[in-house]
């Protein structure tokens, strides 16, 4: 009897609720789109090339994401690690020019990806300088947080104008990523399946350190009750510099792609997408890896079908959706209360 009471005790729980709602919006919006386009192929390519631009930025505000859903820290200076892991890849895209130009996919991707691991560790080591420098002496204060993050990044583009140059420099894409695939009569750039390859990696791996490792729970855990995890003898404050790291990381890798995507880097491209990062982040929900990876979706889906069906409304279109989904939402798709 005893033994068959917590089992029907059990039973008797309701099962928590799946929010799915989110989950369909973005196929939701694309189907919409479909009979407005009116024509198959076009809807195709502008359905690729919106998923790899909302990959792309994704990876930018997973970072920042991720450092304030653990930390509460407003890091209006996230643009800078952009900006320095773009600036960082061309230390070896430029010696290695021959490699990315010549006809081979091992030596391109062999090439990028050695680029992508230097801006991680470059933007890593920086963002963890940054945290114990200037985020340290002002946690819980988000005002303060605000003035020294953005003083952080003025500071920053203007290193980058003395180490780098001024000048804006020419970031080719590897031989074998340029060009487009033609699939029946639609054509998809080689590149963005390249960085929607890229952006689910970076999704997947996020998703599953933090709900399927024993570092993740250390991290929710120290989220809830960071004294109880102290008290069992792990070094919280440690774990969350860590985080910081890794954000950064991120936001450098985010800075790759994107100057990969654009072909040219400038000192003030971190800044430059601040505003697009942050429309995701609050979007997504604050502190939401998930709805931060709909929300960057949403918003470079809508902006591409918007260019094609009206120009002058995608100038405005990241505004457009993100009051939609506040007034939908006020806390965002998924908000940690939810």
């Amino acid at each position: 009897m005893s033994a068959s009471l917590p089992l029907a005790q059990q039973e008797s729980l309701p099962a928590a609720k799946r929010d799915i709602a989110p989950l369909l919006l973005v196929p939701a919006l694309m189907l919409a789109m479909l009979p407005l386009v009116g024509s198959f192929p076009t809807w195709v390519t502008l359905s690729v090339a919106g998923l790899a631009m909302g990959m792309m930025i994704f990876i930018m505000a997973s970072g920042l994401t991720l450092v304030f859903g653990l930390m509460s820290v407003l890091n209006f200076g996230h643009g800078a690690f952009v900006s320095v892991g773009a600036f960082a890849a061309t230390m070896v895209l430029l010696p290695m020019h021959g490699w990315l130009e010549a006809e081979s996919l091992a030596a391109n991707l062999g090439a990028l990806g050695l680029a992508l691991i230097v801006a991680m560790l470059v933007t890593g080591v920086l963002g963890w300088a940054f945290e114990r420098v200037i985020i340290m002496p002002v946690y819980g204060q988000h005002l303060k947080q605000i003035l020294v993050t953005m003083g952080g990044m003025i500071v920053s583009e203007q290193l980058i104008n003395v180490i780098w140059g001024p000048e804006q420099i020419a970031l080719p894409l590897p031989a074998t990523l340029r060009g487009s695939l033609i699939l029946g009569d639609a054509a998809i750039e080689k590149y963005r399946l390249v960085a929607v390859v890229v952006g689910l990696a970076v999704f997947l791996t996020i998703f599953l350190v933090l709900n399927r490792t024993k570092l993740g729970l250390l991290i929710r855990a120290g989220v809830e009750n960071g004294e109880m995890v102290e008290a069992l003898g792990y070094r919280i404050r440690r774990l969350f510099v860590a985080v910081f790291a890794a954000g950064s990381a991120l936001a450098g890798l985010g800075g790759v792609m994107w100057g990969l995507y654009k072909e040219n880097l400038t000192a003030s491209m971190g800044a430059d997408t601040m505003v697009m990062i942050f429309i995701v982040v609050i979007i997504g929900g604050l502190g939401s890896i998930g709805g931060c990876f709909i929300g960057a979706l949403l918003m470079a889906l809508v902006a591409n079908y918007a260019g094609f069906l009206a120009p002058k409304v995608a100038l405005v279109s990241n505004i457009i959706l993100m009051i939609a989904i506040l007034l939908w939402r006020p806390a965002g798709l998924y908000s940690k209360s939810r």
